[in-house]
């Protein structure tokens, strides 16, 4: 069965026309010729091979066995009825595109040579002696013409049918790459996540308890604060922890409190001061856990890194974005400083810190800037428009 629908079309067109023009010539045959010894034998095959036409399209297109024996019955058939009535010579044409059809190149090229000679031999008959060039000529060219633009459409079909496939997989291709993109984009996000939340807190941890247990003896009730910390820190680890199993929704967000709750709160354990300015608008759930996770990065380095005194979180609501300031009275550095090395602001400790910020920042249309002077502490902003992409 033909997948392509203008060649089911050009095949209807073919059938038609063989059965027009042997309708045509045993018409001619009939009306030029009173009844004689041969009519019963032209009646008799121009049924048989009409029977034998209508056969084909149920035994299909490809070169089977049970194809090729149809087709050679049929063109041996033509082939008595030519010998006999050279009136039936033109049925030859739609003959020309079955054998095209259904056999190799070569095979169907010889076909076409063995209807085309028997075409020239009828109208050699027709002409009843009478020289004609064209009779020699005009077969022969027919026949060339029509096999040329079979061959030149077959052709075109073919590279039409490897373009395509050609298209599928290259887009199938295409969706494999956006795939592994999407998987490599989600481990850098989970990463990012990871090192915000569990590292973080278990680096804080760490210290904490070193410190405990260099003033354990020295200044048990120093110590026993910095014990109550871990454990508070620790808390929240493990909130974190089923938080990031279930969904990755920082957990301070998924109480319900929403960005600048979870901006207090997050002040209020490190000891940091925190404002709003501006008038509050509602801000998508990525921006807000985006902002915070900043936010909880930002003072970790402070904790670790800035040796500062004081800290202060500033969230600020303007017109077309809302921006996160987290500064310290810290020991600063110098940005350009650390951008020509190749280091970050946290070189040799984290493997994420300011460029897992920057990469938040970025993925939301935003930016992250850093003002920083030694010895004169650090400002890091956060900018990220109202309307974020998509």
């Amino acid at each position: 069965m033909e997948r392509d629908p203008d060649a089911r079309w050009l095949a209807r067109v073919m059938h038609v026309a063989f059965f027009l023009l042997l309708g045509a010539s045993l018409a001619r045959f009939l009306l030029r010729h009173p009844w004689e010894a041969r009519s019963p034998w032209i009646v008799a095959l121009s049924g048989a091979l009409a029977a034998l036409y209508l056969l084909g399209p149920v035994l299909g297109t490809r070169a089977t066995p049970r194809r090729i024996a149809w087709l050679c019955t049929v063109v041996a058939v033509w082939v008595l009825l030519v010998v006999l009535a050279p009136s039936f010579a033109w049925c030859a044409v739609p003959l020309f595109y079955t054998g095209l059809r259904t056999l190799p190149h070569k095979a169907a090229l010889g076909l076409v040579a063995l209807l085309t000679a028997f075409v020239v031999f009828a109208q050699v008959q027709l002409s009843h002696g009478g020289w004609d060039p064209n009779l020699i000529v005009a077969p022969p060219a027919v026949a060339a013409i029509a096999t040329g633009v079979f061959v030149h459409a077959e052709r075109q079909a073919e590279r039409q049918r490897r373009l395509i496939e050609d298209l599928i997989r290259t887009r199938r291709e295409l969706a494999a790459i956006e795939r592994r993109e999407g998987t490599l984009a989600e481990r850098q996000r989970l990463s990012m996540e990871i090192h915000d939340t569990l590292a973080q807190g278990l680096s804080s941890q760490q210290m904490l308890l070193q410190a405990a247990d260099r003033t354990w003896d020295s200044e048990p009730a120093t110590a026993r604060r910095h014990v109550r910390t871990a454990e508070s820190i620790a808390e929240r680890n493990l909130a974190e922890a089923r938080r990031f199993v279930h969904d990755l929704a920082p957990a301070d967000l998924a109480e319900g409190g929403g960005l600048e709750e979870a901006l207090r709160g997050l002040a209020g354990r490190e000891s940091a001061e925190f404002r709003v300015d501006g008038l509050p608008v509602p801000l998508p759930d990525r921006v807000q856990s985006a902002l915070l996770r900043i936010a909880q990065g930002a003072l970790a380095n402070i904790r670790e890194h800035a040796e500062a005194a004081s800290a202060a979180i500033t969230l600020t609501y303007l017109d077309d974005q809302v921006v996160l300031d987290v500064a310290d009275d810290g020991r600063g550095f110098d940005p350009a400083a650390r951008a020509a090395s190749g280091a970050g602001a946290d070189a040799g400790v984290r493997g994420h810190g300011l460029p897992a910020m920057r990469v938040r920042a970025r993925q939301l249309g935003g930016t992250l800037t850093i003002e920083s002077t030694p010895g004169e502490g650090t400002v890091l902003s956060a900018a990220i428009p109202l309307e974020v992409r998509p």
